[in-house]
């Protein structure tokens, strides 16, 4: 975990990196009451929106300005760090007015490639810590683009936040933890640290502990978690939001697992079982290699006969097959679709060279 980063940016961690608040600032009762009960726990800052972007007009839209005024107050009477979220330039200027400690830019922004950089220019000479929702789509380069942008601006405390992605399809979660994505982006941008918001991938508070633990276990530097004082009544996302005690009790029963152990026993028994992998995986490879060439024999063919590379009748008959045998080995439906589709792809693009080459 990014701890020593964290803590370099001027964000106080203890034993883990938390950003906790409401969704919305409602009034200035709230959010001092909030930040009071915050206070009492290792929070490193307290988080609320000030402006809310809406799918539709109508709803409630954040209390603008007049919020930031609150949130400033509260720091001044709890110590808490305080954070918002911006989407233009007007935002940005108005909480380096403020001094705010954090900001984030949300999923609907880090989509645009024009707000991005429109928010990157507005920050230019700044130095404040700016985490990056995911984008709204499962589209790694969408997300690394608004991350370069702040970069590209000059700016050194970047981190990023998995909050799911959207999706027309009937979910248990509000957006889906589509963890490869995150996975990859902490692959190509290894000095970014990456904190999980479990509240928006939820959508349902009673879910919320369990992406949380998930999160830990794929050894994400923190969490953003939304936090009401009675969130029947909150103005916004009402059903994803705990309250203070709740958040507590979670944050208290995770499990932090590490990265590496120092026990001997555990060196040796993962040492061999990795040396299994290994050598299962060479194979596994030498194996596909075998099979395009056979594919590329038959590409041969197809073009000696003019026959379609794409062979529909035969490519259903495939997946119906091998999905059947893979759920026989107790491999996962999708996981078996999602190979052989890969392995297809591959098989259609040699066939394709093939016939290039003839």
């Amino acid at each position: 975990m990014n701890d020593a980063i964290f803590k370099d940016w001027g964000l106080p961690v203890r034993h883990l990196f938390l950003a906790a608040g409401p969704c919305s600032a409602e009034s200035e009762t709230q959010v001092l009451e909030t930040a009071r009960a915050l206070a009492k726990h290792d929070v490193s800052f307290m988080r609320a929106g000030i402006w809310k972007p809406r799918t539709r007009p109508g709803s409630f839209e954040g209390v603008g300005l007049k919020g930031l005024s609150w949130m400033d107050r509260a720091r001044s009477e709890t110590g808490l760090k305080i954070g918002t979220e911006v989407a233009d330039p007007s935002h940005v200027e108005a909480c380096l007015e403020y001094g705010l400690d954090v900001l984030w830019i949300g999923a609907r922004t880090s989509t645009n490639p024009f707000s991005m950089q429109a928010i990157a220019d507005a920050l230019k000479g700044s130095d404040i810590p700016v985490f990056v929702k995911n984008p709204m789509s499962a589209d790694i380069g969408l997300w690394m683009g608004a991350i370069e942008r702040l970069i590209n601006a000059g700016l050194t405390k970047v981190g990023a936040i998995h909050r799911g992605f959207s999706s027309t399809l009937e979910m248990r979660y509000r957006n889906a933890p589509n963890w490869k994505l995150p996975i990859e982006l902490k692959r190509h941008m290894p000095e970014i640290p990456m904190i999980c918001d479990p509240s928006h991938i939820c959508g349902k508070s009673e879910l919320i502990s369990l992406i949380a633990q998930e999160a830990m276990d794929l050894l994400f530097d923190g969490l953003m978690v939304e936090v009401h004082l009675d969130p029947p009544r909150a103005l916004s996302d009402a059903e994803q939001q705990l309250t203070p005690p709740q958040f507590f009790e979670m944050i208290g029963n995770l499990d932090l697992p590490h990265e590496q152990s120092d026990s001997p026993s555990f060196i040796s028994q993962i040492s061999e079982l990795r040396e299994g992998i290994d050598e299962l995986d060479s194979h596994l490879l030498e194996l596909l290699s075998q099979r395009m060439n056979i594919v590329r024999e038959m590409g041969r063919i197809k073009v000696e006969q003019n026959v379609s590379t794409l062979q529909p009748n035969r490519w259903q008959k495939i997946l119906e097959d091998r999905v059947g045998k893979g759920e026989a080995l107790e491999l996962s439906r999708d996981f078996v679709l999602q190979l052989m589709q890969s392995v297809h792809e591959e098989a259609i693009r040699q066939q394709e060279a093939s016939r290039t080459e003839g």
